[in-house]
């Protein structure tokens, strides 16, 4: 889709910033004309050196441990966004992480979350997050984790995925909470104490589609995963966006974003509400999605795998897409009128994937396929940070 050179693109038990009923109320309206992305939009994706990300070289590929891969990764975050440093310089992450194989799929079946220092620019697994038996799920799939106010206490927000002990794995999903407290200095810190593992909130059959009801074929499971934290600064309302599959669809290609807001008066603190972006019949999964508010406008990204398009078509390639707003939970339009932020380079259509956009523009994902299409090679690893520039409805990338 891409020519293949460098673009010059353009908690606590009740979750702090919970609003009042009030304020729940106003937005019930809004959640119920969730946003369609549509086939008349990603048809005017255009090939263009200004829709792509530049190429993978064989120097990016640094492995973070010898014989572990990672992939899906996030920051421990304040709650504005940004990422916390243990000390100037040295950034705590998490990322997915499991032993290197032969198949590289495989390591979806033996995912658990680690924890990572970045510093200087480098990378160091600092092993799991969690205990063992600890998660509900028989793998931990992706969330996001944000720090108190008095960088003390975590609270992850996870996806389970199957269940613990379960003799043949599913792909049940379920998004769970937990909190730990941190402890230690450089060169190790730690999270211990883990507590309060509860589900964050109970999937709502009229509007997500169960996980139980796809195949567990790539590119064919149905969502409910990927939580994503965000605090709105206008009103102090946090949220939680993710991936989901509609409920009551006649299509294959059935993929939403989720959302659910911090409500006091919920028994977990967290009220789930009706999608607020559909790909219905269109595409599978809006994976990882996540919103960051720059310049009075609120910003919804999520990643998308080519293959998971309804091949009626159209179609669009593996990317990181987007839409922009006025206000959180509705109005989108999509960036650069078809939604594609960017993609991979033609020669190598996979060789990145599960983007990540923080507060300051500066975009992580990891690196997947980087050989392309005649020699492909799995990295397991971070790909270089690159940077996004946003205009209004406009997105341009650079390294």
């Amino acid at each position: 889709m891409c020519e293949a050179r460098a673009c010059s693109l353009r908690v606590p038990a009740f979750p702090a910033g919970a609003p009042s009923a009030g304020s729940l109320n106003e937005v019930a309206p809004t959640m119920m004309r969730p946003t369609p992305w549509t086939g008349e939009q990603v048809s005017k994706i255009v090939e263009s050196a200004d829709s792509c990300s530049k190429r993978i070289a064989a120097a990016d590929v640094v492995p973070v441990a010898q014989n572990v891969v990672v992939w899906d990764a996030w920051p421990v975050q304040h709650a504005s966004g940004h990422p916390f440093s243990v000390e100037p310089g040295h950034e705590l992450w998490m990322a997915l992480a499991a032993p290197r194989q032969e198949n590289p799929d495989e390591r979806h079946n033996q995912a658990r979350i680690h924890l990572l220092l970045r510093e200087e620019g480098a990378w160091r697994d600092l092993g799991p997050a969690m205990p063992d038996d600890f998660s509900p799920g028989s793998r931990e799939w992706s969330g996001c984790a944000v720090i108190d106010t008095h960088e003390s206490m975590v609270t992850l927000y996870f996806t389970a995925s199957g269940r613990r002990g379960e003799q043949e794995l599913s792909f049940e999903q379920r998004i769970f909470s937990a909190q730990a407290t941190l402890e230690g200095d450089l060169p190790r810190p730690r999270l211990v104490d883990w507590r309060n593992l509860r589900e964050a909130f109970v999937r709502d059959p009229a509007h997500y589609m169960s996980t139980l009801g796809g195949t567990g074929e790539i590119g064919k499971i149905k969502a409910f995963r990927d939580p994503a934290f965000f605090r709105d600064p206008t009103d102090g309302n946090d949220y939680l966006f993710f991936a989901g599959s509609q409920a009551g669809s006649d299509s294959d290609y059935n993929g939403v974003v989720g959302a659910a807001i911090a409500d006091r008066n919920a028994s977990t603190g967290w009220r789930l509400l009706p999608p607020i972006v559909t790909a219905d019949g269109l595409n599978n999964e809006l994976e990882r999605p996540h919103v960051v508010r720059h310049k009075d406008l609120y910003y919804l990204f999520w990643s998308t795998q080519g293959h998971v398009f309804n091949p009626a078509g159209p179609t669009g390639p593996t990317g990181l897409y987007g839409m922009v707003s006025k206000t959180v939970l509705g109005g989108w339009e999509p960036l650069n009128g078809s939604g594609l932020v960017f993609a991979n380079p033609a020669e190598a259509p996979a060789q990145t994937f599960s983007w990540l956009v923080l507060p300051d523009l500066s975009v992580t994902s990891f690196i997947d396929d980087w050989k392309g299409v005649s020699a492909p090679s799995f990295g397991g690893t971070f790909a270089p940070f690159l940077h996004l520039e946003l205009d209004a409805d406009r997105s341009t990338v650079r390294p």
